[in-house]
């Protein structure tokens, strides 16, 4: 009696997959022959990913500043990639829905605390030095936030207070980007005059961040909630998780941010301004913009204190 293993069904599922790809499953076996291992280092690639700390300066907290961003724009990546997977379902279910949106939460949950990082992991001396060589960059520039936002809610959500009267689904999306709530962060509304923050901002994602708008205009978080039956709509697991994303996002998180900012900029060192030269105090805080993704989920008097109470 053999003892030796019997690979022949393994063989068969191998060639039923080339086959139905009309592939010759010979060929690729030959090329296991050939081919090297996986190491952790080549599958993460860790050494053109620890290469891209690049400093400006010679503070050495600058290289916590730019590793720490880095981190964050990774995470964003996998919240949008949770995202896409609700947005794309065919015959949504509750199950899968509230499984990704607690991850998604999760993920913005890691970044409120990972805010303590910045806040008490750098030199204050240090970073009201190092920072000025970044102007006028700013993290306001992330744009793979603006898509995390865009994905998350109707785009009405994201229009300045001041324009939402004037702002229905049939404005052309140029439009609408126009009048954006982050906007005011570089824009002077009473002479259209643009700060290089937000130039430089459009220059660079404007055609990207139209064609978004346009795919997610109705595949949207809250599109795809409102395709739930009525009873998923109402299950209270589901609105709490609802809940949790839309106050993590645009409430916890921000503040983490915010009081992070208001740490070194307006601490002992600091000199009031945003290295992108943005009203940041009056742009950061949720309770100026009220950025809200689900108001339908929220009573009035919950809409009417947003972030008043921090």
């Amino acid at each position: 009696m053999s003892d030796q293993p019997n690979y022949d069904d393994l063989l068969h599922k191998l060639k039923d997959k080339y086959d139905a790809q009309s592939e010759d499953t010979e060929n690729y076996l030959e090329g296991l022959l050939y081919s090297k291992s996986i190491t952790y280092w080549d599958y993460i690639h860790t050494d053109a990913l620890l290469s891209l700390q690049i400093q400006r300066t010679t503070f050495p907290d600058e290289m916590v500043f730019i590793s720490y961003h880095q981190i964050n724009e990774l995470i964003f990546k996998m919240i949008l990639w949770e995202i896409s997977q609700v947005a794309d379902k065919e015959n949504l279910e509750i199950d899968f829905f509230e499984n990704k949106l607690m991850r998604i939460s999760r993920y913005f949950d890691m970044l409120t605390t990972s805010f303590n990082i910045m806040r008490e992991g750098m030199d204050r001396e240090q970073y009201n030095k190092f920072r000025h060589t970044l102007t006028p960059a700013s993290g306001f520039q992330s744009g793979q936030y603006r898509l995390i936002e865009f994905a998350s809610t109707e785009l009405i959500n994201l229009i300045d207070l001041r324009f939402r009267a004037t702002i229905d689904r049939d404005t052309p999306f140029e439009h609408a980007l126009e009048h954006l709530y982050w906007q005011a962060a570089g824009k002077n509304f009473k002479t259209g005059e643009k700060s290089s923050l937000l130039t430089n901002f459009e220059k660079r994602y404007k055609e990207e961040f139209i064609t978004f708008m346009k795919t997610y205009n109705t595949k949207n978080l809250w599109s795809r909630f409102k395709e739930l039956p009525e009873s998923d709509q109402n299950d209270a697991d589901l609105v709490k998780a609802m809940r949790h994303y839309d106050y993590t996002v645009n409430v916890t998180w921000v503040m983490a941010h915010y009081n992070a900012a208001v740490h070194y900029i307006l601490g002992e060192d600091g000199d009031g301004e945003a290295t992108g030269g943005s009203d940041w105090q009056k742009y950061m805080h949720p309770k100026y913009q009220k950025r809200v993704f689900f108001p339908e989920l929220w009573s009035q008097n919950e809409l009417d204190n947003w972030g008043k109470d921090l």
